[in-house]
C-alpha cells in the first residue's frame, strides 16, 4: 500500500476540501491573538505549487532545512519539501536565543541546498548562513521561489512521481548535545505509521477531534503532533508560538476551551508551569471539560506534576483520565506508548534501593523507607518493546529494570552519515540471536526501564545514571531531593551529575536560585548546608560540590529539558567557579 505524507494530503482535500485544515494564531501583534487559516483545499494548493516550485530548484533528492518562525509558512514549508522528494530539516531560526551553535551544527551536517524561512527572517536567516564556513545553502521564501519560472505539466502531491513510502521524508535533529548533532531519518512510512499508531492510542477520529499545541516544530512532537498526525488523521490543527505560551501559558488552556475535542502535549515543566502562573482570575474563563487528551511526554513524569496541575484545574472541568503520561523518542519517530484510555495515571512506589540494583519491589511508600515514585506509561501500540541487559543483550523478565529496546514500522532507519552508529543503534540483536535477519534488529533507545503490571515505566537515561562507589542513583531523584531541600531553589533547573575526582566518581549538583530572590548571597551557605543534609539523608550519598546559580544558566535542550551532559561539560570547564560566579551574578543583576 502506497502510503507518503503526499497521499494523505490529497485524501484530506479530496474529501473534505472547504474545512479548516490549520489554524495559526498569532500573539505577537495582538495580545487577544489574531488566527490565520488554510482550507484543505487551500493548503494543498499551496504545497503543490511551492513543492513544483522545489523541483524545479533542483531540491529533489536533496535536503532542504525549514528555519523559519513557527506560523503557517513553516506548515507549508515542510509539507511542500516532503511533497517535491525532497528530505526536510525543520529547524529554527537563528533568532531563537541561546541556540545559535546548535542551528550550525545541523546545517554543517544536513548540508541542505535551500533554507526555507518565512520573509520578515529572511535578512536574519541570510546572515547567520552567510557567516557558516562550507555551507552551500541558499536563503529563500516561498515567494522568492514562486517568482521565478515554473515550467507545466507537474503533477500534484497525489501522483506517482512523488515520493515512495521507503523514503526519507525529514531529519529529525535530537535535542541534545550541540556539538555532534544527530538526524534521524525518518520515512514516509515511519511517520506515516507513527501518526497511526498515536491516532489510535489516543482515540482521535476526524470530524470528532483536533490538535491544539504550541511545541516547537522543530521538536518531534511537535512535529509530528501539530503537522503530520492532523494531516494522516485528517484532523484540524491548531498552533502557536512557543513563546506566546511561555509569556502568558493561559494561552494555551484558553485555546483548549475554545476547540473541543483537543489531543494536546506538553513536556513536565509545561504542566508545573501552568499550575503556577495561571491565576484565579484566569481560570474563571477556562473550561477543560472537553479536552480528549493531555499528553506528558517527559521521560520520567514527574507524578507531584500531575497531581499539582489536577488541583489546580479540576474547578474548572480537569478529569484526570485525560492526562495520559507517554514515552516516545525521535529514533522511532516520536510515539510508543501511553496510559490507558479512560483510566487515571498510574503511580507505583518502588524501593529506591532494589530499583537501582536492577529489581522492581513495590512500597508502601509511607514510612523511612525510600522510594521511588514512577507514573506508568501504558504499552506500545502497534510495536514492540523489550526490557534487555544493556551490556549481556539478554531479554531480562517483568520487573528487572534494563534498557528498553524497540522494533516497529515506525523506527527510523538510521543517523544521517553515521553508519557505525547507526548499526549499533538501530539494528541491535538479542544475545543468540545473531541470523542476521532485519525482522530481528531492534533499536537501542538508551533509556531505561521496566514492566511492572500492566505498564512500562521510564526510570532515566543510561547516560545520566550517577554511579557512585559502584551503587546507581537516578539523576532525576537526587534534584527532586535538592529542589525540596531549600525554598531559595528553583524548580526544573537543577542537574545532578558524576565527576570523575582522584576519589572516582563523585556527585555534583548545579542548581538555579528562584527569580525573585533578591540577596542569593544571603543564603547560598544555608540553601548548601540544607542540600548536602537532604541528599546525605535521602540517598546515602555525600555531595562533592553543589553550585547556587543565578537564573537562565543551567543548560536547557531546546525541547526544554534539562541537558545534564552539557552542564557536567560547562562545570569541568570552570563555568561556576569562583571568578566566573561572580561575573554572572553581576550581570544578572
Amino acid at each position: 500500500m502506497r502510503e507518503t505524507i503526499s497521499d494523505h494530503l490529497a485524501q484530506a482535500v479530496a474529501q473534505t476540501p472547504d474545512e479548516t485544515a490549520f489554524t495559526f494564531v498569532d500573539f505577537s501583534t495582538d495580545r487577544a491573538g489574531v488566527s490565520s487559516r488554510l482550507t484543505w483545499r487551500q493548503l494543498e494548493k499551496r504545497v503543490r505549487t511551492f513543492a513544483t516550485a522545489l523541483r524545479h530548484a533542483g531540491a529533489a533528492g536533496e535536503r532542504v532545512a525549514v528555519v523559519g518562525p513557527q506560523n503557517l509558512d513553516y506548515v507549508v514549508g515542510f509539507l511542500a519539501a516532503t511533497c517535491a522528494g525532497a528530505i526536510a530539516v525543520p529547524l529554527f531560526p537563528p533568532s531563537l536565543p541561546g541556540h545559535a551553535e546548535k542551528l550550525a551544527a545541523a546545517l554543517a551536517d544536513a548540508d541542505p541546498v535551500l533554507a526555507l524561512t518565512s520573509p520578515d527572517a529572511l535578512q536574519t536567516a541570510e546572515k547567520f548562513c552567510a557567516n557558516q564556513d562550507g555551507l552551500r545553502v541558499r536563503v529563500v521564501t516561498e515567494r522568492d521561489l514562486l517568482a521565478g519560472p515554473v515550467p507545466g505539466g507537474v503533477p500534484t502531491c497525489g501522483e506517482t512521481a512523488h515520493p515512495r513510502p521507503e523514503d526519507c521524508a525529514y531529519l529529525q535533529y535530537t535535542s541534545g548535545s550541540t556539538r555532534m548533532p544527530s538526524g534521524v531519518e525518518i520515512t514516509h512510512a515511519n511517520v506515516c505509521a507513527n501518526a497511526r499508531q498515536a491516532l489510535e492510542a489516543y482515540g482521535i477520529r476526524s470530524g470528532r477531534n483536533c490538535t491544539v499545541g504550541w511545541l516547537p516544530l522543530y521538536h518531534d512532537m511537535g512535529l509530528v503532533l501539530a503537522i503530520v498526525l492532523p494531516v494522516v488523521g485528517h484532523v484540524h490543527s491548531v498552533l502557536m508560538d512557543p513563546l506566546a505560551f511561555v509569556q502568558q501559558p493561559v494561552r494555551w488552556l484558553r485555546l483548549l476551551t475554545q476547540y473541543p475535542g483537543a489531543l494536546t502535549a506538553a513536556p513536565n515543566f509545561a504542566y508545573d508551569y501552568c499550575a503556577r502562573r495561571v491565576t484565579d482570575e484566569e481560570r474563571g474563563e477556562l473550561s477543560l471539560g472537553s479536552v480528549t487528551a493531555m499528553v506528558n511526554g517527559s521521560e520520567p513524569i514527574a507524578e507531584q506534576t500531575l497531581r499539582r496541575f489536577q488541583q489546580a484545574f479540576a474547578p474548572i472541568g480537569a478529569v484526570r483520565t485525560a492526562m495520559r503520561p507517554s514515552y516516545g523518542l525521535a529514533e522511532a519517530t516520536v510515539f510508543v506508548s501511553a496510559s490507558p484510555a479512560g483510566e487515571e495515571p498510574t503511580v507505583t512506589c518502588f524501593d529506591r534501593d532494589a530499583l537501582a540494583a536492577g529489581t522492581a519491589r513495590a512500597a508502601e511508600g509511607t514510612g523511612a523507607q525510600a522510594v521511588t515514585r514512577l507514573v506508568g506509561c501504558g504499552q506500545p501500540t502497534g510495536q514492540e518493546a523489550a526490557i534487555v541487559d544493556p551490556v549481556t543483550r539478554v531479554r531480562l523478565e517483568d520487573g528487572c529494570v534494563g534498557e528498553i529496546w524497540l522494533r516497529g514500522p515506525n523506527v527510523g532507519r538510521g543517523y544521517w552519515g553515521r553508519p557505525e552508529q547507526s548499526e549499533a543503534t538501530f539494528r541491535a540483536t538479542l544475545h543468540g540471536d545473531e541470523s542476521g535477519d532485519r525482522a530481528c534488529h531492534w533499536l537501542r533507545t538508551g533509556d531505561l526501564g521496566l514492566r511492572y503490571g500492566e505498564h512500562l515505566y521510564i526510570s532515566g537515561r543510561i547516560k545520566d545514571l550517577v554511579i557512585i562507589d559502584g551503587t546507581n542513583h537516578y539523576p532525576q531523584d537526587i534534584e527532586h531531593t535538592v529542589e525540596n531541600a531549600h525554598p531559595a531553589i528553583r524548580r526544573h533547573h537543577t542537574a545532578a551529575f558524576a565527576v570523575l575526582t582522584d576519589d572516582g566518581e563523585r556527585l555534583v549538583v548545579v542548581a538555579e536560585h528562584a527569580r525573585d530572590l533578591a540577596e542569593p548571597h544571603g543564603v547560598r551557605d544555608e540553601a548548601a548546608r540544607a542540600v548536602r543534609a537532604a541528599v546525605s539523608a535521602g540517598h546515602a550519598v555525600a555531595l562533592h560540590d553543589f553550585v547556587l546559580s543565578p537564573p537562565g544558566t543551567v543548560p536547557h535542550t531546546t525541547s526544554g529539558k534539562v541537558s545534564r551532559g552539557a552542564c557536567r561539560e560547562q562545570y569541568l570547564q570552570g563555568a561556576w567557579s569562583s571568578d566566573t560566579q561572580a561575573q554572572r551574578e553581576t550581570g544578572n543583576a
